[in-house]
């Protein structure tokens, strides 16, 4: 159990912090353009359309092509894999690509990429400056420490084994281990019963809307938004009281 320092704020008696992975933990707009730019360039090439559709596909995708940079919308880095794979389709779509054919296609490359990222780990996954001193304040202090995220959980699993981080961690949940994903409070609800923690008990930390807004819904402790990843201050702060510029700024103790 531990008391969270948030600014000039105390959140007492803490037994369970559940981080957001991308943009929270992890560096989210290097590891999702270089994701989505391979995806796009793998369509391209496996459904035989020009190469200068890769714009038009990472735009749809949810990452501004010219700034490589990821949009505040998403889909990606938000939403769970299955709509950023159907916004593909339908970008494919607008210019004669039957939808069948496209999401089959977009299917393979999605593995065909996932496969292809493992080689390359170190260029895609960059810890937040500060991380890994939280977490392992955190475990010292007795507390639980879970992921919720929308990625897929195979993979969320890599990207902590990859950082050596998987030993700190209680529980990980993706996208595929619930029925609704963020806002939604079904991933928290499942993290909090899996390790026997109560509401009370429980924070929440991400770095979009929907990461506080599921902790509302999920009526935990406390929410706390970081801005290392896709919300501004102005847009979390409608949400909560605890906004800080990085995990760097949370103080246990």
């Amino acid at each position: 159990m531990s008391d969270i320092y948030i600014n000039d704020k105390i959140i007492e008696n803490i037994k369970l912090v559940v981080f957001d992975k991308d943009g929270t933990l992890i560096e989210i707009h290097k590891y999702w353009a270089q994701m989505i730019l391979a995806r796009a360039k793998g369509i391209c090439q496996k459904a035989n359309i020009s190469i200068e559709n890769v714009s038009m596909l990472m735009n749809a995708m949810g990452v501004n092509f010219e700034t490589m940079m990821l949009k505040p919308e998403g889909p990606v880095g938000i939403k769970k894999r299955e709509v950023v794979l159907e916004s593909a389709v339908s970008c494919l779509a607008k210019i004669g690509l039957n939808s069948e054919y496209a999401r089959k296609i977009i299917f393979d490359v999605f593995l065909d990429i996932d496969k292809l990222s493992l080689e390359k780990l170190s260029e895609f996954i960059i810890p937040i400056n500060g991380a890994l001193n939280l977490i392992s304040k955190l475990k010292n202090l007795g507390v639980k420490i879970a992921i919720a995220t929308t990625d897929k959980t195979e993979r969320a699993e890599i990207a902590l084994k990859h950082l050596k981080w998987d030993h700190y961690f209680d529980f990980v949940v993706g996208a595929d281990m619930v029925s609704l994903v963020k806002p939604d409070k079904e991933m928290i609800e499942l993290i909090m019963l899996k390790l026997n923690v109560s509401r009370q008990q429980t924070i929440m930390v991400g770095d979009a809307e929907t990461d506080i807004l599921m902790g509302f819904n999920a009526d935990v402790k406390a929410s706390i938004g970081v801005l290392t990843g896709l919300s501004s201050r102005d847009k979390l702060l409608p949400h909560t009281e605890f906004i800080v510029n990085s995990v760097e700024d949370i103080k246990v103790l």
